[in-house]
């Protein structure tokens, strides 16, 4: 896969998981704060979601910034055209419980937030990851890889880093889908 095909489809994935999570923000109130009998409530997932992004989004910014210093020093389309381009690696990050990851305590839910104010903050979000891509358009992000210490990724680069915050979202609708599942059998009984 090119660098251009990878941003290209990173955005798209970006797109499609706004676009997902923009009709989880829509259900009525009584599903989004029906507490399930283990973990969180609807919107507190989605909170959490907002709150991974953050912190996230503080190490890709720097990331693009690094990586944009090193495309002066380096011959850029050297390095893209010997660079192996594999998201592959980042796939099993969007399966639920897929592997053991303990969260860090700045990642929980507060519930100081309205669901309209975090949906507001979802968007931005996502069009601020959209907004880097366009920074870094010719394999720029490439240059600088940080540490992700989620399921053992190791240094991963500035594009995989998007595609994980990506993935990271896509993650949590199944999670969603189950407390929704739950709260329809309550309903029933």
């Amino acid at each position: 896969m090119t660098v251009q095909k990878a941003i290209q489809f990173i955005e798209q994935e970006l797109s499609k998981t706004l676009i997902e999570y923009y009709a989880w923000f829509e259900e009525k109130p009584e599903l989004l704060n029906f507490k399930p009998e283990v973990g969180w409530s609807i919107e507190e997932i989605l909170e959490h979601v907002t709150l991974t992004n953050h912190f996230l989004l503080i190490l890709i910014r720097k990331g693009k910034i690094k990586a944009k210093d090193h495309a002066i020093k380096v011959n850029l389309n050297e390095a893209v055209s010997t660079y192996e381009y594999n998201l592959e690696e980042l796939d099993q990050i969007d399966k639920h419980k897929s592997f053991l990851w303990i969260r860090p305590e700045h990642m929980e839910p507060m519930g100081d937030k309205t669901i309209s104010e975090i949906k507001s903050i979802m968007k931005e979000q996502i069009n601020e990851c959209k907004e880097i891509l366009s920074e870094i358009p010719n394999g720029e992000g490439i240059l600088y890889k940080t540490t992700m210490t989620v399921n053992n990724l190791g240094k991963i680069d500035v594009y995989q880093y998007i595609y994980f915050l990506c993935q990271h979202a896509n993650r949590h609708i199944t999670q969603m889908q189950a407390v929704r599942e739950e709260f329809s059998r309550n309903k029933v009984d």
